[in-house]
């Protein structure tokens, strides 16, 4: 049997690793592939290991108080330090075989022989397509059950990978209630899925790029009919993909055929990729999305459904990294869209970059002057998480695919070796100065706008509208304080809102209507396309 040079590198890497396991400043963790369980595969090998009594307290406080049988071990950016990770590559894994990771190698938040004694729960995950840091585990993905061990211990135990993850149909949620699989079986007649192939992407890429997304038409809708519908742009934050956007239809038809919201089509745009979210921009790296956009697909739909296709027409509306997506698509292309509805927005002024003023002499994004943390996550007063924590995070659990990483995917320039030039060093935190100003030129919106605004202003007066919380989960309300000054400094038409005590995850929430916002998100919309219309709310 011939062993290729590969093969043979990471058989005897496993084997030192194995060995290694005694030395008693290191912990070690073997992974053994279950012959059952696939066949040979590869992707970054992650062990999750919690202590026992936290562990269990977060099962039981997650089923509210029916067990606490942990089930799952994972990390948690809004509990960073709770869980260990670490991490290897792993070039080709065959059934029956094992694999020992260092865990003083890649380990966040510590190194694992600096683990307090005791008993830990592990599992073990094999992420096969390295989106681990985008959409956690998922189809494909390997996994192993949770085992008790006791670190440290000089013997390194075994974690099985015993099974594949299944893939999830979207329109048919096991945990959806009755109410919400009407809204998914009444949806369904009317959502149209996109997958079209960009010319322009494709060749910057040298293969087919698809777009991906759906089409949603309101009650009523007839391709043969003269009547056109306004159509809002659509977009979703991180961690969304084409499946995270089936449920939020559902929701939208469902306000659609109640007369909770106004008859319009809404194009729901995937804005995912390997890289984590391409926000529609047009990136060195992740290619010309916003082109694509706006020159090849709008007009292919426009060709196939019943759309106003003008400008007041053409809405835009996204959350988080989609409403930073929608904030720019509207800025770029002040000419193509009638307004932009930005909620949450990621940072629109780098100046405010949750909270670390990019510009600053000698800027880093981990420690203030005076030497304490950058906080990044909040429950309000309560600081979740700091920049470094999720950083560091980030880097173990993968290279590329992470937030932070998809920024600089998205702003920065390319390296020499073709990858972005990081904005930031992931072990010091010191900022480059350098890729600071190219984000600077090329994408801080607020920049942008002081620079370019005698230009933009004739297309692009009135048409922002951006509402955040105070409370934002990500102080991104800061940011967008910022960006409103700016326009009040340019005495420009714009719409700001500041929800007291709204965090980044229920911005949207009323009562018990977790839609409030959307719905007269889409009546203020429809004003700007239908403005002598006499169709009101509750009038389907």
């Amino acid at each position: 049997m011939k062993i290729s040079t590969l093969s043979l590198l990471l058989m005897l890497a496993s084997a030192a690793n194995v060995q290694a396991a005694a030395t008693p400043d290191r912990q070690f963790i073997k992974v053994q592939l279950d012959a059952a369980a696939s066949p040979a595969t590869q992707g970054r090998l992650l062990v999750f290991a919690r202590e026992a009594k936290s562990a269990e307290a977060n099962a039981l406080e997650k089923s509210k108080q029916k067990s606490n049988a942990v089930t799952v071990v994972d990390a948690d950016p809004f509990a960073a330090t709770e869980t260990a990770v670490t991490a290897r590559e792993v070039g080709r894994l065959h059934p029956g075989e094992n694999v020992g990771i260092d865990g003083d190698d890649i380990a966040f938040p510590h190194p694992y022989s600096q683990l307090p004694p005791g008993d830990y729960y592990v599992q073990a995950v094999l992420d096969v397509d390295h989106s681990y840091n985008y959409t956690g585990r998922g189809a494909g993905d390997l996994v192993s059950d949770v085992v008790k061990v006791h670190l440290p211990t000089k013997e390194a135990p075994t974690i099985h990978l015993a099974r594949a993850l299944p893939a999830t149909d979207p329109w048919t949620r096991e945990s959806a209630s009755a109410e919400e699989r009407a809204a998914l079986d009444a949806a369904r007649p009317h959502a149209q899925p996109i997958a079209f192939t960009s010319p322009a992407l494709s060749a910057f890429w040298g293969r087919p790029v698809k777009m991906d997304g759906w089409v949603l038409t309101p009650p009523g809708y007839d391709m043969k009919a003269k009547e056109t519908y306004p159509t809002v742009y659509f977009t979703h934050g991180f961690g969304g993909n084409a499946a995270y956007l089936v449920p939020i239809m559902a929701d939208i038809f469902k306000g659609m055929a109640s007369g909770k919201t106004p008859p319009m089509i809404w194009v729901l745009l995937d804005e995912s990729s390997p890289t984590g979210t391409h926000e529609f921009a047009d990136s060195v790296n992740n290619g010309p999305w916003g082109q694509a956009l706006t020159s090849e697909l709008i007009p292919q739909l426009e060709s196939n459904y019943r759309m106003d296709a003008n400008a007041n027409g053409r809405l835009l509306n996204g959350h988080s990294s989609g409403g930073w997506a929608t904030l720019w698509l509207q800025t770029r292309y002040p000419k193509l869209f009638g307004g932009t509805w930005s909620t949450s927005p990621d940072p629109s002024d780098f100046h405010d970059f949750t909270g670390v003023d990019l510009y600053a002499p000698q800027a880093n994004v981990f420690r203030k002057t005076d030497g304490s943390a950058y906080p990044l996550v909040r429950d309000h007063d309560k600081v979740l998480g700091t920049f470094e924590q999720f950083a560091k995070l980030e880097r173990v659990l993968g290279s590329y695919g992470g937030q932070l990483a998809s920024m600089e995917w998205v702003f920065s320039p390319r390296g020499h070796a073709g990858a972005p030039q990081p904005m930031f060093d992931r072990d010091t935190g010191n900022v480059d100065p350098a890729v600071v100003a190219y984000w600077r030129e090329n994408f801080d919106i607020a920049h942008r706008m002081k620079r370019d605004w005698p230009a933009l202003k004739a297309d692009l007066d009135g048409k922002i509208h951006l509402i955040v919380g105070t409370a934002d989960t990500f102080y991104l309300d800061g940011s967008a304080r910022r960006l409103q000054a700016v326009m009040e400094g340019l005495n420009a038409k714009s719409d700001f809102r500041f929800v007291s005590g709204k965090t980044h995850f229920d911005l949207y929430k009323e009562g018990e209507n977790k839609l409030a916002l959307l719905e007269k998100i889409t009546w203020e919309m429809y004003s700007v396309a239908r403005p002598k219309s006499q169709l009101k709310p509750g009038n389907p």
